[in-house]
């Protein structure tokens, strides 16, 4: 799949670059320790799945395989899930859909998020034997609060990637993580291919699409994130505005 920006990221703020080269020196310094780091990350996030057909992802390039050459209109008020997902050489963790009895999306609040961790991430860690490894989350309040980031220390002690923990998370850094650069957009793709009519059906796609992600897939785009972290470094923080993921 070749990457086309569909949607623009926030411009990037004068402290933005140093952030970005600390983190990708970071990030190149681990791997010249263990090459295969890329592999002992849990990237996270949540996205906006609008029935209408288009992905929500605040101040962020949403990626896909064509390149639309369109303005998109969005109504007022559509229906939506609210959707989470942990990305990692293990596999995709979810998707976690934040709703309520009736099932209607609501917002990721603080105890939302912690809810979600310790009901649904923590026990599939369990499960799946996960030792050693680090997690990512970006810089919304709900990730960041002191009581999160204690909460997430339960299990990852110090290997915590977000604002407020052991390594920095850079602000308007979509375009370094595997969510954004490549995950929103292939399954944007695929889930909407069949025009689902209902909530249910947009869930169930989502579903089926994440179900067709192949292992190689994965370890491709991880790879990519390796080579992002090079250009990052290279170009002293800056955007990286020529990188296009194929997979």
């Amino acid at each position: 799949m070749n990457a086309y920006k569909v949607q623009l990221v926030q411009e990037l703020k004068p402290h933005d670059h140093l952030m970005r080269f600390r983190f990708a020196k970071w990030a190149e310094d681990r791997l010249i320790e263990d090459e295969h780091f890329y592999r002992k990350i849990i990237f996270s996030d949540e996205a906006h799945f609008h029935l209408g057909g288009y992905v929500n992802k605040q101040n962020c390039r949403i990626w896909g395989s064509e390149n639309p050459h369109v303005i998109v209109e969005k109504p007022m008020h559509p229906q939506r899930v609210t959707v989470w997902w942990g990305f990692w050489s293990g596999g995709i963790i979810g998707p976690f859909f934040f709703e309520n009895e009736q099932g209607n999306a609501v917002t990721v609040s603080g105890d939302r998020y912690r809810a979600m961790l310790s009901n649904f991430l923590f026990p599939k860690i369990e499960e799946d034997d996960i030792d050693d490894i680090w997690f990512q989350q970006d810089g919304a309040t709900c990730h960041t609060a002191n009581v999160t980031i204690d909460l997430l220390r339960t299990v990852f002690e110090n290997r915590i990637i977000s604002r407020n923990a052991d390594v920095n998370w850079p602000p308007r850094s979509c375009d370094l993580t595997p969510l954004d650069f490549f995950l929103w957009g292939a399954v944007k793709d695929k889930c909407y291919a069949k025009h689902p009519e209902t909530i249910d059906d947009l869930k169930h796609e989502i579903e089926v699409a994440i179900d067709e992600i192949e292992a190689q897939t994965i370890e491709n785009v991880l790879k990519n994130w390796t080579d992002r972290m090079e250009y990052c470094k290279a170009s002293r923080g800056s955007h990286l505005n020529d990188v296009v993921f194929h997979s």
